[in-house]
Formats: structure tokens, C-alpha cells, sequence
């Protein structure tokens, strides 16, 4: 097959000299195996949500919740839902889950910029899966906000020792997934939903898309950002994600089992799903729209933030998505802010080689992200007071 415009230019071509081993190109019948999955949405959340809608006004919510407590389960389509999810895997490792956390919690707060301006941005070159967030409208009319919950949901579900049942990462997976599942009954219920264009809304491969775009293009940008891991971390970060798709009901067969898994299904869905229209040029706006937003209301050094912000944000999605990606989506092409990237991620790396020789630094790190990232959760809460039960996006579809 011919190679994916992604994997042509930007981030991912480096990538394929420097990471990537042998031929990860997917045949025909794998890709057509891909596109069966487009069709495959996720039954048991489905049923739970088909559920509440007969039951009376937020009583079924509140039984989903104490259910994430550790109460009673209903009989039903409720229980169904918990039991498989009780059932953990036999592939579940927890001590690489804790490692894996702790590797991407050293990354501290430069771990938020390939979050944005990788994986979300890099998200929006595929069409079909932008038509649900565009359909709903929350991404694109308020898009800091959703900016604000995806960094604080991420945050909850990397932190150490979160995945467990009755954790907090461990419940805001499941509450995504009931809030997938509220979006595919809205998006159902349209009569404009063009089911031969766009597939099934929010389906296995959009999901799949989604945890590669948090995983392995995440472990990708913060190496082109000069962060280094051992080949154990990076197998480590994406076993905590195999088990965070898979409580987010990605089925089995598109869960990778290891780096080279994560990349061969990355060109398949950059084959067949990465194909950008121009919903994915409102939503690259709307996403720019919130990175300059940190300058508002601060007259003229606020302009000045504004303008750093976005060329910063920008430079760095650049970096990874080539500059044909770049120019459809509309991204500012700024020639210094990219040589200032290009010099800090060279400081980066040379911290990052000194700190795997120094006993006890890496642990400080760890420490010192952990830190990082819980102050930044504390001022998301004042400023935003972002909602972590996702109750109003399931009111909203």
C-alpha cells in the first residue's frame, strides 16, 4: 500500500529512520479487517445509557456512581457493565502500570504540551471522528474548557497507583466511557448522520485512535522534546494504556500488546482514518482560539502572551505533523518559536542523559512532576472548576 501522508513528513518520518524496526505497513486484508471495526461500537456502556433513558431523571447517574463506589449493582444492564469490568485481564500487570504511571508523571508539566498540540491536534486530521465532537458542539464553542477537562481527565488516569478499582483515574476512565457512549445515542438520534461517510459514531477505531494519540504519539513528542526513555518505560507507558482501553471497552484485538503493535496499528489508522476535511480546520481554530487565550485581558504584555502562546502550541504541533498537515489545519508557521523548540528539547535531552547516571535522580524527578502536575490540577479547579464527573457533557448529548 502507499505510505500515509503521516508517515511521509513532519515527527513521524524521523520517526520511522530512528524507532520504528522492519516493515510496519499494513496488506489489504488487515486494513479491511480495521474498517470492520468502524462499525463496532461498545454494547455494554450502550446498554447502560439505553437503560438510564427509561429511568426517572438522574437516578440512573446515581446508581452509575455508587456503582464506581463500590455499591450495590443493579440487575441488569448496570451489573452487566461492572461484571466485565471486575473481570480483570490476565495480561494486567500492575507493577508496569505503576512504573509506566511514574514515567510519564516525570515528565511533569512538559508532558501537558504534547497532550495538546500532538494528540488532540493531531487527532483532528481524522475527519470521521471529528463529526461527533463537531455535532455535539462543545469542542469547538468551548473549547478551553474541553481543553482543561481532557488535561485534568489525562492527569487523573497517568497518576501513580490510580488505576485501581475505586481510584480516581480508574472511575474517570469509565465515566468517558459512559459519556462515548451518551454521544453515540445523541449522534444516533440524528437524521443527519451519514452513516457511509462517517462510519459509526464514536466507534472501536476512533477509540483505539484516541489511546494511541494519548500513548504512543505521547511517548514519540516528548522524545522529540528531548525527554528520553528506557525501551522498558516506553512498554511500560503503553501497558498502562492497553488496560485503560480496555476499561474504556476498546476490544481486545485493538489493544497493542507492545511498541511495535502501537506503531503498525498507528499506520493502518493513518492509512485509512487520518483524511482531513474542513471540520478539522474549525477545530485546529477553536484549539489555537484557546492557546491564545492566555493572554486575555491583560492589555498589551497579554498580546505578546498570546502571540508566544500560540506560535509555541503550533511550532511544536509542526514538529510532528509535517508542514503539509500543517498548512490545511492552519497553523501559524513560525520560524523562530520552531528553532526555539528545536534548541530546548537539545537542553532537554542533555539534562535527561545526566539524570540517568545520577543515583536518586530519576526518583526526584518523579517527585518533583508529581508535584508539578498536582499544583496544576489545584489551579485548574480555581480557575475553571472543571467538572470530573462529566455529568453536563452527558446532559449535553
Amino acid at each position: 500500500m502507499d505510505e500515509p501522508e503521516l508517515f511521509r513528513q513532519g515527527g513521524f518520518r524521523l520517526a520511522q529512520r530512528l524507532f520504528i524496526e522492519g516493515d510496519i505497513r499494513g496488506d489489504e486484508r488487515q486494513v479491511a479487517r480495521i474498517r470492520e471495526f468502524a462499525q463496532v461500537q461498545d454494547r455494554l456502556a450502550d446498554d447502560v445509557v439505553a437503560w438510564m433513558a427509561q429511568q426517572p431523571k438522574g437516578h440512573g447517574r446515581r446508581l452509575f456512581e455508587e456503582a464506581l463506589k463500590g455499591g450495590p449493582k443493579t440487575p441488569g444492564p448496570l451489573k452487566d457493565f461492572f461484571d466485565q469490568v471486575d473481570a480483570k485481564p490476565y495480561w494486567v500487570d500492575d507493577e508496569r502500570i505503576e512504573r509506566g504511571a511514574k514515567a510519564i508523571t516525570r515528565a511533569g508539566l512538559l508532558g501537558l504540551f504534547p497532550l495538546g498540540d500532538m494528540s488532540l491536534m493531531g487527532g483532528y486530521l481524522a475527519s470521521r471522528a471529528t463529526k461527533a465532537l463537531v455535532g455535539t458542539g462543545e469542542i469547538e464553542y468551548k473549547a478551553t474548557r474541553r481543553l482543561v477537562e481532557t488535561a485534568a481527565w489525562w492527569i487523573d488516569v497517568t497518576t501513580p497507583g490510580a488505576l485501581k478499582h475505586g481510584a480516581q483515574g480508574c472511575a474517570s476512565a469509565l465515566r468517558i466511557r459512559l459519556v462515548h457512549a451518551h454521544v453515540r445515542a445523541a449522534m444516533n438520534r440524528r437524521d443527519d448522520w451519514d452513516y457511509a461517510a462517517w462510519d459509526r459514531p464514536v466507534n472501536q477505531v476512533q477509540t483505539a485512535g484516541t489511546l494511541l494519540l494519548f500513548s504512543l504519539v505521547y511517548v514519540f513528542g516528548t522524545q522529540l522534546l528531548g525527554l528520553r526513555y528506557s525501551a522498558r518505560e516506553r512498554g511500560d507507558i503503553l501497558h498502562l494504556w492497553r488496560y485503560i482501553g480496555w476499561l474504556m471497552g476498546v476490544d481486545d484485538e485493538l489493544l497493542p500488546t507492545g511498541e511495535e503493535d502501537a506503531w503498525r496499528l498507528l499506520w493502518l489508522l493513518a492509512a485509512t482514518e487520518f483524511i482531513p476535511d474542513d471540520d478539522s480546520k474549525r477545530l485546529a481554530k477553536a484549539l489555537i482560539e484557546a492557546n491564545a487565550a492566555v493572554g486575555e485581558g491583560r492589555g498589551a504584555v497579554g498580546k505578546v502572551l498570546s502571540h508566544v502562546s500560540v506560535a509555541v502550541h503550533s511550532s511544536i504541533s509542526r514538529l510532528v505533523l509535517g508542514k503539509t498537515n500543517a498548512d490545511f489545519l492552519g497553523l501559524p508557521n513560525d520560524p523562530v518559536a520552531q528553532a526555539a523548540i528545536v534548541a530546548v528539547a537539545g537542553v532537554n535531552f542533555a539534562a535527561e542523559t545526566v539524570r540517568r547516571f545520577i543515583p536518586g535522580a530519576t526518583a526526584l524527578q518523579e517527585r518533583i512532576g508529581e508535584a508539578g502536575r498536582r499544583g496544576y490540577v489545584k489551579r485548574l479547579e480555581k480557575i475553571f472548576a472543571p467538572d470530573t464527573t462529566y455529568a453536563q457533557h452527558m446532559r449535553a448529548a
